[in-house]
């Protein structure tokens, strides 16, 4: 099976064509190309499902074999991957039965408009034993976004809780935020069914709606991670865009069992 590794900010993906290996990526395999010790490794996989001219539709896979309804980071590496493909700056993905518009500019960013994005009031839940306040936000994929302390010990107890509380019952990806000015924010991610990541587009995504619907922040807003920064802009008709690079790390073949 050919592939290629693409990161957005040290979140890694491999992409693969249907029609290169020609039959539909299983949760086995998945799971297997993105470990490390017996595949690639990568924190997923962006399974190319269809092309047509300048629109693709994509299946994104976790590591742990399930299947996620939107990723910002991956949506925009298969934008990346397909305006290179196409030989075209504007391109669109579809996702989860989502649709996303995206434009590739000179300098390597993608500008990707996410839409709608439903965020919730601030509500507290009980976590273990712990009142923990969050907001709860879907960019297509389900977010819990709690304000407190930036520190990774917090994220590695908190995250893996909340996102299998019985809050979530389809489980939730989490992110640990800071307030750092009216347009800044620094943000730890904990991703369902991959764990810590050095940066997520969603989780932006999410961090910066929150944010904004909170009063805490003001449209653009530069959301901070471990892997670089993404920045969130939201238009006058609540429609937002999502900005921020992706590269091509290398290509290869992987032999399939």
């Amino acid at each position: 099976m050919r592939f290629s590794k693409w990161h957005a900010l040290g979140n890694s993906y491999l992409l693969v064509e249907r029609a290169e290996h020609g039959r539909p990526l299983d949760s086995e395999l998945a799971g297997r190309l993105c470990d490390i010790h017996y595949g690639v490794g990568s924190d997923g996989v962006l399974e190319v499902v269809a092309v047509d001219g300048v629109a693709a539709e994509i299946v994104i896979w976790n590591p742990d074999g399930s299947v996620a309804e939107f990723s910002g980071n991956g949506s925009r590496i298969a934008a990346a991957w397909l305006a290179g493909w196409a030989g075209a700056e504007r391109v669109t993905v579809s996702a989860g039965g989502r649709t996303y518009p995206a434009t590739v500019h000179a300098d390597g960013t993608i500008a990707m408009a996410v839409g709608d994005v439903e965020v919730g009031e601030i509500e507290t839940v009980e976590i273990d034993g712990d009142r923990v306040e969050l907001t709860v936000v879907s960019v297509g994929n389900p977010h819990a976004v709690v304000r407190a302390d930036v520190d990774r010990e917090e994220l590695l107890r908190l995250g893996p809780r909340i996102e299998t509380s019985d809050r979530f019952p389809e489980r939730t990806n989490v992110q640990l935020v800071r307030v750092d000015g009216p347009h800044e924010v620094t943000a730890l991610v904990w991703e369902r069914g991959v764990g810590e990541t050095s940066a997520s587009g969603s989780s932006a995504v999410a961090v910066a709606s929150a944010a904004i619907a909170n009063g805490w922040c003001e449209s653009p807003v530069t959301v901070q991670m471990p892997g670089g920064e993404l920045r969130v802009e939201l238009d006058e008709e609540n429609r937002l865009t999502l900005v921020g690079p992706a590269e091509e790390i290398c290509s290869g073949e992987v032999r399939i069992y």
